[in-house]
């Protein structure tokens, strides 16, 4: 009792900073407008007939991107079946306008106990399921008290997280005890929750959905289309979701490549919108000739960098690219890599920062199967890239080790897909 009511005037204290960052007005930046409300849990009540529906929760893009292949599953294993998905942020809710005709969306209230029991009450959902490590005590502990099971999916927990809860092992046992059920990524993530606290029998190993890429013959075909636009026989390479302190080091690395080759081109795609202009400021700064894809302009042979300021077609500018550069991983410890499967599935070779410790797992085996090369700084990534623009078969070598590594690891779908399934008629997992 005391735990959570410390974890309440904390809530209190952080709020205010937290949602000054979720409400602030940013370009290219979708508004909330009147649905700001649902973060208090004044929730819209659904129209249409819609009993007992499952809450799915997907914080942001990235998420809701990762698990529409499994929603789609389960409305294809159940066409009857209701799902609530949430997002906290505006971005993820204009990605969900994709599944509209699959899901309800509504916004994930705030994780105080009056917002969340304003949303079960209007909701009345039977089971949560949450995304990866999106985990909120007073959403839990409401859930716990309606008798709604929580499940998190595509679980990991990698080392670094696992020893900050070992540190204090009475934030992890606040949510731990209102959890009760994991579908881990790996072994080793099953491993450390279950060293944390969580039986065995609440753990199941279903890998990770991520790896169920499908690359559509409709986005190849973009690909394909982009790529001769920005010219079949020039040397392309891709930094895919770069992050403020990042850009500066790619168009460092991008002015040495140009040094040798000259015709060579970068795509440099922002991970957040609202850092579109500023991205295209810094790259006009340094001299370099640039044209974004959403001014519809043609590209030149004298364009040296094409700038991805649309949003949803990230496989679409990594396909059209010979070397992909996977962002988020230049700058320490602060954001820890992103995901280096699009590209993978793609069958391109992969260049990576130092920085990847929530794609561990994942970025070591691509590393020792040779499909990924680690860059620390501007200098190697450019060798980097310049060896492999020089060397199409290594390129093509690299892409498809990168490839079958993929279709070895695909099937989490499938068995996420089977334990929800079961969870939800049964209220229990079944192997």
């Amino acid at each position: 009792m005391l735990l959570r009511l410390t974890y309440r005037l904390l809530l209190i204290l952080i709020a205010p900073v937290f949602l000054i960052g979720l409400y602030k007005p940013k370009p290219n930046k979708p508004k909330f407008g009147k649905r700001w409300k649902e973060h208090f849990g004044l929730t819209p009540a659904i129209q249409k007939p819609f009993e007992n529906p499952i809450w799915v929760h997907a914080v942001s893009v990235g998420e809701v991107v990762a698990i529409t292949p499994l929603i789609k599953a389960l409305k294809q294993q159940t066409p009857s079946l209701n799902i609530i998905l949430t997002t906290t942020t505006s971005t993820g809710a204009n990605e969900v306008e994709k599944l509209r005709n699959l899901v309800e969306h509504r916004y994930m209230p705030l994780d105080f106990t009056f917002a969340v029991k304003s949303f079960i009450k209007r909701m009345q959902p039977r089971a949560l399921f949450i995304m990866e490590t999106e985990l909120w005590p007073n959403t839990l502990y409401c859930c716990q008290r309606k008798n709604i099971p929580v499940t998190v999916i595509n679980a990991r927990l990698s080392e670094r997280s696992a020893a900050r809860y070992k540190k204090f092992p009475f934030i992890f046992n606040l949510l731990l005890r209102n959890i009760d059920f994991v579908l881990a990524q790996t072994q080793q993530d099953a491993k450390r929750f279950i060293k944390l606290g969580l039986s065995a029998q609440q753990t199941q190993v279903t890998g990770s959905i991520k790896f169920d890429i499908k690359v559509t013959p409709t986005q190849l075909d973009e690909a394909k289309k982009l790529r001769t636009a920005l010219g079949n026989t020039r040397p392309v390479w891709i930094a895919a979701s770069t992050h403020k302190g990042e850009d500066e080091q790619i168009i460092a690395a991008h002015q040495q490549v140009l040094t040798s080759i000259p015709e060579a081109l970068l795509i440099i795609v922002p991970r957040h919108p609202e850092r579109f202009s500023s991205v295209q400021e810094l790259i006009t700064k340094n001299k370099l000739s640039v044209i974004s894809r959403s001014s519809q302009h043609n590209i030149t042979e004298q364009t040296q960098v094409y700038l991805g300021d649309t949003m949803g077609e990230m496989m679409i500018l990594l396909g059209s690219a010979d070397v992909c550069f996977i962002a988020g991983s230049l700058i320490g410890d602060k954001v820890g890599g992103h995901n280096l499967l699009e590209a993978a599935a793609l069958k391109k070779p992969i260049l990576n920062g130092p920085s990847y410790f929530n794609f561990k797992e994942i970025t070591e085996q691509l590393i020792a199967l040779g499909a990924c090369t680690v860059c620390h700084d501007s200098r190697e990534i450019a060798n980097a890239v310049k060896y492999l623009f020089a060397n199409v078969q290594v390129q093509n070598e690299q892409g498809e080790q990168a490839l079958a590594f993929v279709e070895k690891n695909q099937g989490a779908l499938l068995k996420t897909s089977k334990a929800m399934s079961n969870l939800i008629q049964n209220n229990k997992l079944n192997d």
